[in-house]
């Protein structure tokens, strides 16, 4: 097998390139510098002469608040660039696994989240997400399209070493407490799609959007708790309402996700995310 991963210096990325020595696969990974997944014909001409079996899409602009004036720029890596992409998998016989998010959804319901339920994005970050969902799906029958929430990793900035750094700083903090879901550390995820890549060759009728986070849930003021209680740290934390710390771009309040069908279809086991945040606690300490 013959994989490409775009965005590869991200979180989800990085973790796949630790994994990718464990797979015995040919790897290729790209970033903005050796692949512009914006330009078609750079897309086109690249996939021409590589022959891939498979393309994991990582690629994204994830500044959720910056999106919000960065509209255009958002839209174009986000939902135009997947469709160039999905392109290029279509007429090279490559598959496709896209990287989307809890964000296509707006936060009000109480149960966890189905794949089929109905999306209405409450930012445009969210909406271009779905965009790129959309594009993807109306090329190809056969691409996987995979929602996660809440991503960290010991590799590039995220919650996790926010919040170590200002614990550090700081000896009192306030953490959103109103918002829920559940974090994911992206090892879990990259070796979730190292699992998926194989089954894809076999059935090529798995096809379809699957949710993928780490078991449980939390707020972001219990995630912030059990990162500080994990990492030794102690500071005065406050719980904060959403009203008490706007942002350009509003959030979702719930978005606690279904993994039924991606454990079901891919006999994918899922971890807890107290336990997946310790492995990546000693990871950072060590």
């Amino acid at each position: 097998m013959k994989i490409l991963v775009t965005g590869a210096n991200g979180q989800l990325g990085s973790e796949l390139q630790a994994l990718a020595t464990t797979t015995g696969w040919e790897w290729t990974f790209t970033d903005r510098e050796e692949l512009d997944i914006t330009d078609r014909s750079a897309v086109l001409s690249f996939f021409q002469q590589q022959q891939f079996t498979h393309c994991v899409n990582c690629a994204a602009y994830t500044a959720v608040d910056k999106a919000e004036e960065d509209k255009d720029l958002t839209l174009l890596l986000n939902a135009t660039a997947v469709e160039y992409l999905a392109e290029a998998c279509k007429e090279f016989g490559a598959e496709l696994i896209q990287i989307s998010t809890d964000f296509v959804f707006d936060g009000k319901a109480h149960l966890p989240l189905k794949e089929d339920q109905a999306v209405d994005p409450v930012n445009h970050y969210g909406f271009t997400k779905w965009k790129g969902e959309q594009a993807a799906t109306d090329l190809m029958s056969n691409v996987v399209v995979i929602r996660t929430s809440w991503l960290y990793s010991r590799f590039g900035n995220n919650f996790v070493k926010t919040m170590q750094r200002l614990g550090k700083e700081r000896d009192t903090l306030g953490v959103i407490v109103d918002q829920v879901g559940t974090p994911t550390n992206a090892a879990d995820l990259a070796d979730a799609i190292v699992q998926v890549i194989p089954q894809l060759v076999k059935d090529h009728t798995f096809g379809g959007i699957y949710h993928y986070s780490n078991e449980g849930v939390a707020s972001w003021y219990d995630f912030a708790h059990e990162i500080f209680h994990q990492s030794n740290i102690t500071v005065d934390l406050k719980p904060l309402a959403t009203f008490q710390f706007p942002t350009p771009a509003a959030r979702p309040h719930y978005s606690v996700m279904d993994k039924s069908k991606i454990k079901e279809t891919f006999g994918i086991a899922i971890a807890h995310w107290k336990d997946s945040l310790k492995i990546c606690i000693d990871q950072l300490a060590n």
